[in-house]
């Protein structure tokens, strides 16, 4: 299988970015034929994370796996949820949390640009996900502003923009990445890519 590899060069706002980062490329393709997901790849270009959605589009819970299929978290919408809301369990040694460990809720705003879409909630931390350039590009910021992470569309070496499918994700290497690309799924249900 060829690989895919996130851009080398780094684009002036991932400088906006505290403390070292991570890349990543994320397609928002399922691996798996006439499945809804995504496949997340590292730096190296190996698969690290996947989504497959094998029920249907826009699935009241969806599963996080790693490369091997070992589930990492379960995200559920909730039930009685007017405006949107998903819960993110975690799985440790093969069990389900039986409390959420994240909580994610949308705020009823239209997708603009630079605007926050999203209240999360993990523990006592709170984080925002803001809406920025191109349809699926976005930044998860903490409460003090900083950013922690960042997606945008993938451009390649040579100047190629990708398909609006492709992003390349810029993540803090101080946050748990399983968390990053759970919040990166949730974002993805929200705008129904999943």
């Amino acid at each position: 299988m060829a690989k895919v590899y996130p851009q080398t060069a780094p684009s002036p706002s991932s400088s906006s970015l505290c403390s070292e980062t991570e890349s990543f490329t994320i397609w928002m393709k399922s691996l798996i034929y006439h499945t809804n997901g995504c496949t997340v790849f590292d730096s190296n270009g190996d698969i690290v994370y996947r989504v497959d959605n094998y029920d249907r589009k826009c699935s009241r819970e969806v599963y996080l796996m790693d490369l091997r299929g070992n589930v990492l978290f379960t995200i559920r919408k909730k039930k009685f949820s007017v405006l949107g809301g998903w819960d993110g369990f975690r799985w440790i040694e093969s069990e389900r949390s039986k409390s959420p460990n994240f909580r994610v809720r949308k705020l009823y705003r239209g997708l603009r640009r630079n605007q926050s879409i999203c209240e999360i909630s993990v523990g006592f931390e709170r984080f925002s996900l803001v809406q920025t350039d191109g349809k699926l590009a976005f930044r998860i910021i903490n409460i003090n502003g900083e950013v922690i992470a960042e997606a945008k569309r993938k451009v390649c070496s040579n100047g190629v923009l990708l398909g609006d499918d492709v992003l390349s994700l810029d993540a803090n290497s101080e946050i748990d990445r399983s968390l990053v690309m759970a919040l990166v799924t949730v974002y993805g249900l929200i705008r129904r890519q999943m």
